[in-house]
């Protein structure tokens, strides 16, 4: 069975406190590393999920990047993506169910969620994307794994936003609601970060789709 120490990604791992073969794997912003969302976990309360929070490949000013500054974000979406495949492959071979694991990402974590999550061969229970947006959402419908299309999809995003506008990022989404791509899309009054109310809406999202 392989460890989370093996991966090609430093993390950090989580264990349930029951044991499970859920999990939930968290992808960082810009400048940040998987400690930054060490406080997620914790405040979720679900005893049966297992936590991989993951360091982005590139370092940026101190912590991690996913990606290139536009207009250079390709290259870093195309490797990141690869990795986080090789990953997910090896993660649910065996150790873990894609069925009954999320994928979360804030803001290049989000758009990983959608370029890469939505591409990938095996459908997650959730994937949630807070405070991020879309690399080419006419692409990303061509290119999909069409099984993702009715799985399910929370997609978050501040009024209040100026790192990445509130409207870019909504437009992107009906792009994708409007050709059949099934997304909850929640608006939040807050800037480029993550608020209470919102964190407790995700919880009870989550649990609402745990078996």
């Amino acid at each position: 069975m392989p460890s989370h120490k093996d991966l090609p990604l430093n993390n950090i791992f989580i264990p349930s406190k029951v044991p499970s073969k859920k999990l939930m794997i968290i992808l960082h912003g810009r400048g940040d590393s998987s400690r930054g969302f060490t406080f997620l976990p914790p405040y979720l309360k679900i005893d049966d999920m297992n936590y991989l929070l993951l360091d982005a490949p590139y370092f940026y000013y101190g912590g991690f990047s996913w990606y290139d500054l536009p207009p250079n974000q390709l290259e870093g979406i195309a490797n990141s993506s690869a990795i986080l495949a090789d990953i997910f492959d090896t993660l649910f071979d065996e150790e873990f169910n894609a069925h009954e694991s999320f994928l979360f990402g804030f803001s290049q974590g989000a758009l990983l969620t959608f370029e890469f999550g939505a591409r990938y061969e095996k459908v997650l229970a959730g994937y949630i994307a807070v405070s991020g947006y879309i690399y080419d959402a006419l692409n990303l419908l061509e290119e999909m794994n069409p099984n993702v299309n009715h799985s399910n999809w929370l997609c978050t995003h501040g009024t209040y936003d100026d790192v990445l506008p509130f409207n870019t990022s909504k437009s992107q989404v009906e792009t994708l609601q409007n050709a059949g791509f099934e997304i909850d899309f929640k608006s939040y009054p807050k800037d480029h970060t993550v608020v209470e109310d919102e964190l407790r809406m995700i919880a009870e999202w989550m649990k609402s789709r745990i078996v």
